[in-house]
């Protein structure tokens, strides 16, 4: 253990844990870092990461919450029952790595899952049950998030541009970070801070496509994209993908699996029954890049650079798209990275975010963009849930 620790339950504790559970379902990504509090987040350091996957009876009932059923409440209790041991046991690997007693850690923040989310009805549902949290690692916990922008009116989403601001951002270039996650995101990073960073979610990452390639081949995504590589899009079947009145809407807006999800598409298959499941799964690549990179184009025409994070950023075929498309509606060559060549794992981006939502919360200062999430003004994010 490190002797220039603050001492324990210290408010001036520059330690949090960031939990993160994304809509691929998969696992739980955490991390450990040291965040100072006497800055916006920078410059900041990651003491441990960990990974803890689902089993498959919770991934399933977390995806059947996804939709109306029978009994829900119940079955929704009894997943974030679940679910808040899993996060407690990536918690737990966490401090073992770092060698860091809970006692050190001021805060955790953990997103939850989200089952349902409908900000145009008032309200965003992310099943958790932090207070079992609490008492299963012994830190405060830090949950909730979405809520409060939703009651002020706003999407709920996305919240990580301003964390994507205040690491990834450059006083040199303008840049976009996209969160290809089962549902995509871009954050719009000018360069300097005289303009306001934006953002929202695009439309499909990765959930059409892990979707279909469980369906084909029992798999959960597509490893680097090879499936979907060896088929070839279908610009019909695109099209009809494209059309929906989503992609549309102007920013902000934010979507889920309330509109995406296999009963969707196999309503546009419908009119497409010739297409090998190959050729579907390179469409729903295609898919994906390409409202990616329209949304860039239409929003940020001055991007120098784009990141990838996520569980996207480790799909070769996806990246070649959205390049090959970025590059060919600008004009001109714009480069796609992973996050990486900006000193943070893809993977680790998201869990990192809620670290630093955590600790926005503890010091009470607003963790929401509005320019993001069209709420009526600036708010403090979460909800606390004590150790003791």
């Amino acid at each position: 253990m490190s002797a220039d620790l603050d001492p324990p339950r210290s408010a001036s504790s520059s330690l949090y844990i960031g939990l993160m559970s994304g809509t691929s379902l998969d696992g739980v990504d955490g991390v450990l870092a040291s965040l100072p509090a006497d800055t916006d987040g920078q410059p900041l350091a990651t003491l441990a990461t960990a990974y803890v996957p689902f089993p498959d009876d919770l991934r399933a009932a977390l995806m059947a919450l996804q939709t109306n059923g029978e009994n829900e409440l119940q079955r929704e209790a009894m997943a974030a029952n679940q679910l808040a041991a899993y996060y407690a046991q990536c918690v737990a690997e966490l401090l073992e790595k770092s060698a860091i007693p809970a006692a050190y850690i001021r805060a955790v923040g953990v997103h939850g899952q989200t089952i349902r989310h409908r900000p145009e009805l008032g309200y965003t549902r992310q099943t958790n049950n932090p207070s079992l949290l609490a008492e299963l690692c012994g830190i405060d916990v830090i949950a909730d998030f979405r809520s409060r922008d939703v009651a002020a009116g706003g999407q709920g989403a996305p919240l990580v541009p301003a964390f994507h601001q205040a690491v990834f951002g450059s006083e040199e270039q303008a840049r976009v970070v996209i969160n290809i996650g089962g549902i995509s995101n871009i954050s719009i990073l000018p360069a300097g801070k005289l303009q306001a960073t934006s953002g929202f979610d695009t439309g499909p990452g990765n959930v059409l496509m892990d979707a279909w390639i469980a369906r084909h081949h029992g798999q959960s995504y597509d490893t680097d994209g090879a499936w979907g590589a060896s088929g070839k899009p279908d610009a019909a079947l695109l099209a009809a993908l494209r059309s929906d009145a989503y992609f549309a809407l102007p920013p902000p807006k934010s979507t889920g699996r309330d509109l995406f999800h296999l009963e969707w598409l196999d309503a546009q298959l419908a009119a497409h029954p010739h297409l090998t499941s190959a050729d579907v799964q390179a469409t729903l690549a295609a898919f994906t890049a390409t409202t990616i990179a329209e949304a860039i184009i239409r929003y940020a025409p001055q991007t120098g650079a784009v990141y990838v994070c996520g569980g996207g950023a480790y799909n070769a075929y996806l990246l070649k798209l959205l390049e090959e498309n970025l590059s060919a509606g600008a004009g001109r060559a714009i480069p796609v990275l992973s996050t990486e060549a900006l000193g943070i794992a893809p993977n680790h981006v998201e869990a990192l975010a809620f670290a630093w939502l955590a600790q926005r919360f503890c010091l009470r200062m607003p963790g929401n963009l509005p320019a993001v999430t069209g709420a009526r003004g600036l708010r403090v994010l979460g909800g606390l849930y004590p150790a003791q």
